[in-house]
């Protein structure tokens, strides 16, 4: 009973104050603004800031009258033209705000184009974008890190439009949509943002940059433009400009040696491809670690985001997991949010957002010429089978990845004769250990559910077929 008059209080509240917005909205004509413009200017704004809150904050309660009331009231503002941009104006304000707030909260222009096209599509997606471009406008490109840039190019985020206040009137005209439309699709978008929470500071906010850090940091960019299934990029991936200890020359022999490896459709030529490229990562890894630790750098593990989207998500974030173990990383899934946090040093980082890009590349492709399944009865058992399929095809995947690990880092010891590598591998392993327990100090370990045997053992053969042993002897400079 008290909730229930709590409820009705705070909508009475509500819609009074939606009344005072289109009092004072109305009361605004375009006559006064020759006699007080500055303070009618002012008052107008006013009752349109008042109006969007009011119009934000019954959506939250879920108070349709109220919002019907707040939006044909911002539709039809006062004052014709002025009206109308004051609107826009004030709508420009409230979700540039909104995108600048969440890059205090650990946001970056790919999460949130990520979190907004899986949780309101692709509309309100490219709306977050412009306002993007809106946001970062104001920075200088010398104070705005390098892989933000990267982003920020991967997403075309770009000020199209001639006049802020005329951007939602230009949005309209691009979408085919109408007033009212536009200012339902930007007042959506305000209330996707609000909902999201703070999450983890992973790279030197826009304004405050002033080189590439080796500290933590964002690999989002634009160096992998490969696709997983349903044509989403099946996660971030790291631009070599944006980190001195990136190779761009051996970053893109690994690229063509992955694209090889995933297009071929003979088993063999893909499991050496996939090998030379495992090959390449881990001999830079090592030699990277090695200068490091000569050079006594003080270099701190570093964070990637990497998108995990449905179906058989679970199946992907295992997959990814025993990926970043092998290559001395840490994976921490937000399912929720659809992404894992990858946590380690650059490299490596480098080797799991490749390698994870081509596995489940591979992996799916081999999942899908195993065709459909049914059971006994003709009832579907496809989306068992399927998600038995990627877990088993990890957890193969994983043995041999550690193996190959393993033995690249005793030759690699045994060549270069120096006592040092195994105790600084080790040390850094230690290192990503702590940074990951710092950044999420409760994690949760879960197992990945397989349920249908055949698919448990078709991934399993499949995994077999994505083997990284090597046939070839590799003579190439492993730094490029």
């Amino acid at each position: 009973m008290v909730g229930s008059r709590n409820r009705e209080r705070r909508k009475a509240k509500q819609k009074a104050r939606a009344s005072r917005g289109r009092a004072q909205a109305a009361g605004s004509g375009p006559g006064a603004f020759f006699q007080q413009e500055r303070s009618q200017r002012e008052s107008l704004a006013e009752a349109i800031d008042m109006l969007v809150a009011t119009t934000l904050n019954a959506r939250s309660d879920q108070d349709d009258a109220v919002v019907a009331e707040c939006l044909g009231a911002l539709v039809a503002a006062p004052g014709g033209p002025i009206g109308r941009r004051a609107v826009n104006r004030s709508l420009t304000g409230w979700v540039d705000r909104a995108v600048g707030g969440f890059w205090q909260g650990g946001w970056q222009p790919v999460d949130l184009h990520r979190i907004v096209t899986r949780r309101a599509g692709q509309r309100p997606a490219r709306l977050v974008v412009d306002a993007i471009a809106l946001q970062m406008r104001q920075y200088a490109a010398a104070t705005v890190d390098e892989r933000w840039k990267a982003q920020l190019q991967v997403l075309d985020a770009t000020v199209w439009w001639d006049h802020d206040d005329a951007w939602l009137d230009a949005w309209g005209d691009r979408e085919g949509r109408d007033r009212a439309q536009v200012l339902v699709d930007m007042l959506d978008l305000l209330a996707e943002l609000h909902s999201l929470p703070r999450i983890e500071l992973l790279c030197p906010l826009p304004g405050t940059a002033r080189r590439a850090p080796h500290g933590l940091g964002n690999g989002q960019g634009n160096g992998n433009a490969r696709r997983a299934e349903g044509g989403q990029p099946a996660g971030s991936t790291s631009d070599p400009s944006a980190d001195p200890s990136a190779n761009p020359r051996m970053l893109d022999k690994v690229r063509a040696l992955l694209a090889k490896a995933e297009s071929t459709e003979f088993a063999e030529e893909a499991e050496a491809l996939t090998a030379k490229a495992q090959e390449f990562m881990a001999r830079h890894s090592i030699d990277e670690a090695l200068l490091a630790a000569g050079e006594g750098s003080r270099e701190q593990p570093a964070g990637c985001r990497v998108g995990i989207d449905n179906p058989y998500e679970a199946a992907k974030a295992s997959l990814l997991d025993v990926v970043a173990g092998a290559n001395r990383c840490r994976s921490v899934w937000a399912k929720e949010l659809g992404f894992a946090t990858v946590v380690g040093f650059q490299p490596d980082l480098d080797a799991v957002e490749l390698l994870y890009t081509s596995l489940l590349v591979q992996a799916t492709a081999a999942m899908m010429r195993a065709g459909s399944r049914q059971d006994r009865a003709g009832r579907s058992r496809t989306r068992s089978f399927r998600q038995s399929f990627l877990a088993s095809f990890a957890v193969r995947i994983g043995e041999r990845l550690m193996a190959a690990t393993e033995q690249a880092s005793e030759q690699a010891a045994a060549e270069t004769g120096d006592g040092r590598l195994l105790p600084v591998l080790a040390a850094r392993t230690d290192s990503v250990r702590e940074a990951t327990e710092t950044m999420f100090p409760e994690i949760i370990s879960r197992a990945v559910s397989a349920t249908d045997g055949e698919g448990w053992a078709s991934g399993r053969a499949a995994a077999d077929l994505a083997s990284l042993h090597t046939r070839e002897e590799v003579t190439a400079d492993p730094r490029g």
